[in-house]
């Protein structure tokens, strides 16, 4: 019989390093859905951290997640630690060694303390001069053993909304934890936490696992075939997978029943991580429901049961609903049923509310605002409605002036707009402010921009939210949360580092994409003094400051916003924002002029003459601000060097056509006339002497440098400006 040929690897081919795995898992009773996402972004960014810092280099880190196991999966993991270099610098040569370059004592307890040998310390140069250095070169130790000592306090530092204790440890963790399986290499880390040992056995689908496995778990050898059984014993570990399960199963389900799902990704997150493994099924309900507005079903569907909705081609709603269950049964007739159930008692407490809110008119409802407490400091929600109506007027009168019809609409919409809170409707669904206010609205028979502007005063609802489409709603978005920024600044509460109980970051860059995206001019500094001021009216104490001081940190606060949008969406310079917002927020200021501004100044700002320009005007402007004279016009009289007449005449011919540019909002052409005066400016510092003996021609030559001055300050404040590292 032939003998089997040897397989030989060609010679030359370099072994990779050895490698490993690590496995990890968390289990613990059923985590709120909400928690899941999260805590698996916290265990990701943990373990990159803890392995970088303990010098493990690895292939890929994944972290998967279920209702009841956090998952830590690492593969090509080195086996080993990488060697660290240690370098401690010690005394200086002049010290560690005397003239014939024998070590004194100084080098000889440095080395020792160091635990190398004399003849093993460098000399490097430093900063400092020459100093000697101990090099140690640390090995690194066996993967298992770090690890063994580093993935207990790894899951201390998890933290969660809400955390319980639940043992006699005194550990805190979102639920109790009732299993722990830790294995690197395919052997079990001896680890520990909160009591429970780690091992290598998992537990399975509560239902859906075997009984003998139910009871014992199952045992995990290897990240492959934990994946494998765990999906054999139901549950899908991976949240991917699961949610591409979710998307194929409801996508199938409303092409069955002749309609599409509508989008919700708040939901389809939901029903990612509150099951191990999905299976979806579709309930009815009674089309006599039908007729309660769309957004009523759809928020009983989603807020008390989970449920997505299915729309029809053209976007009606259809008397269908999609549920999203944890396990698939020979016979699921009895789920269907019993949720159909539970989703008929909420369309029926709905449709009790809706029938019951509309017997009473909104204005009569408004009228019982003066009953419920905005805040403990600014008053009642009646007071605030009254000011954001005679914001909106403002508001209205800005945007349209002479417009009698949309200022009375705005007014009339800002007048009802918060009489919605306390109807039943509301108090059921909160999420429905505004859109019941819209509803009921037009049901008393109040104009359609009316019933808009109300449906629309809570838009944009985040960063990439829906603007109002309305003017009335663009009015309402803007007074209502002027009157938020103005009251709680007024009264001393403000965002603090990661703090924002009231959500101001958000009402001011909802602010600002109203005003920018939807293009209106408007004084915002104006707006912002009558929000203080109707505050102020309604005698709600706030904190000592002058009217300046009060108008300048709720405009500073906006304007932070506006840099946060500007470095965002438009990818602009932090110190160009910086100059443009620099300018004194006493005098009027219009949104879309500074970021316009802004803009301008970023394009421009590549151009090889602006660098040297701001240099030159750098100069001017320190001049100006450091020296002392008695400024007075320019007397070309006083001029002794043609620099100075050359600089004093470019700057008049190009400052009337400056103004020119700024009057029609062309920034880039003012810039344009700017940077015209870089020639001048250049040979008046190479040919002038600022400083002379003389001093009428030193203030003379030091006011001319303040028009320079002036005129670049009167765009933007260019000391900002960064140039070739300078500030």
């Amino acid at each position: 019989m032939p003998r089997k040929p040897t397989i030989r690897k060609p010679p030359g081919l370099p072994k990779g390093p050895p490698s490993t795995e690590l496995l990890l898992e968390i289990g613990t009773e059923e985590l709120p859905y909400q928690f899941v996402g999260a805590a698996l972004h916290a265990l990701r960014h943990a373990a990159e951290t803890l392995l970088a810092e303990q010098r493990l280099s690895y292939g890929t880190l994944r972290t998967l997640g279920t209702p009841r196991r956090l998952v830590l999966l690492v593969e090509g993991l080195a086996s080993r630690q990488a060697p660290a270099v240690k370098e401690t610098m010690g005394p200086s040569k002049a010290v560690a060694f005397d003239q014939s370059g024998q070590p004194t004592k100084a080098a000889i307890g440095f080395a020792a303390s160091q635990g190398v040998s004399v003849q093993a310390l460098e000399i490097r140069t430093t900063p400092k001069g020459e100093y000697v250095f101990a090099v140690k070169e640390e090995k690194g130790q066996a993967t298992h053993s770090v690890l063994t000592e580093v993935l207990s306090p790894l899951l201390g530092k998890l933290s969660f909304p809400k955390a319980m204790h639940w043992n006699e440890t005194g550990v805190r963790f979102a639920r109790p934890i009732r299993w722990l399986v830790a294995l690197c290499d395919g052997k079990v880390l001896p680890i520990q936490f909160a009591s429970i040992r780690a091992g290598n056995v998992s537990l399975g689908h509560r239902v859906l696992s075997a009984e003998a496995a139910k009871r014992r778990g199952f045992t995990v050898k290897s990240i492959a075939q934990y994946l494998k059984e765990a999906e054999r014993q139901g549950v899908i570990v991976d949240q991917a997978k699961r949610r591409e399960m979710i998307l194929e199963q409801l996508d199938q389900l409303a092409n069955s029943a002749r309609g599409r799902l509508h989008q919700d990704e708040e939901l389809l997150e939901q029903a990612v991580y509150m099951v191990e493994y999905p299976h979806t099924i579709m309930g009815s309900f009674k089309p006599h429901y039908l007729s309660l507005p769309k957004e009523v079903l759809m928020t009983s569907m989603k807020e008390h049961q989970g449920y997505f909705a299915l729309v029809d081609q053209k976007g009606g709603l259809l008397p269908n609903f999609l549920a999203v269950t944890n396990m698939k049964l020979p016979n699921m007739q009895l789920i269907r049923e019993g949720n159909e159930r539970v989703l008929a008692a909420r369309l029926a407490d709905a449709r009790f509310f809706f029938e019951e809110d509309r017997k009473v008119p909104l204005a009569e409802r408004a009228k019982k605002l003066s009953q419920v407490t905005f805040h403990q400091k600014l008053g009642t929600m009646a007071q605030k409605q009254e000011r954001v109506r005679k914001l909106a007027g403002l508001a209205a009168s800005l945007l349209a002036p002479g417009n009698e019809e949309v200022r009375r609409n705005c007014e009339r919409a800002a007048g009802l707009c918060k009489a919605d809170l306390i109807t039943g409707m509301v108090g059921e669904f909160p999420e429905l402010q505004g859109i019941m206010g819209s509803e009921y609205a037009e049901h008393d028979g109040e104009p359609e921009a009316v019933s808009a502007g109300i449906r629309e005063q809570y838009l944009p609802r985040s960063m990439e939210g829906e603007l109002p489409q309305t003017l009335i709603g663009q009015v309402l978005s803007i007074a209502d949360r002027m009157d938020s920024l103005a009251g709680f600044f007024h009264v001393g509460i403000t965002p603090t580092g990661s703090e924002d109980p009231f959500a101001l970051r958000r009402h001011a860059t909802a602010l600002i994409r109203t005003i920018l995206e939807c293009n209106h001019r408007l004084n915002l500094g104006k707006l912002i003094d009558n929000a203080r001021n109707f505050v102020i009216a309604d005698n709600i104490k706030g904190v000592p400051d002058s009217e300046s001081e009060g108008r300048r940190r709720v405009a500073d606060f906006i304007f932070e916003r506006l840099k946060y949008y500007g470095r965002t969406i438009h990818g602009l310079r932090e110190d160009v924002m910086e100059a443009v917002l620099h300018a004194d927020v006493d005098r009027a200021f219009d949104l879309i002029e500074l970021l316009d501004k802004m803009k301008a100044i970023h394009a421009i700002s590549s151009q090889p003459a602006f660098d040297p320009l701001i240099v030159g005007f750098k100069r001017a402007h320190r001049l100006t601000e450091k020296e002392q004279w008695d400024r007075k016009p320019v007397d070309k009289a006083l001029f002794r060097e043609a620099a100075e007449l050359e600089l004093a005449q470019v700057l008049e011919q190009e400052r009337d056509q400056f103004a020119a540019c700024m009057a029609h909002g062309d920034y880039a052409g003012a810039l344009d006339r700017l940077v015209r005066l870089k020639g001048p400016i250049d040979e008046f510092f190479n040919a002038v002497m600022v400083n002379t003996e003389d001093p009428a021609v030193r203030s003379n030559r030091l006011s001319l440098l303040k028009e320079v001055d002036d005129l670049f300050m009167s765009f933007a404040d260019f000391s900002q400006i960064m140039v070739q590292g300078i500030a």
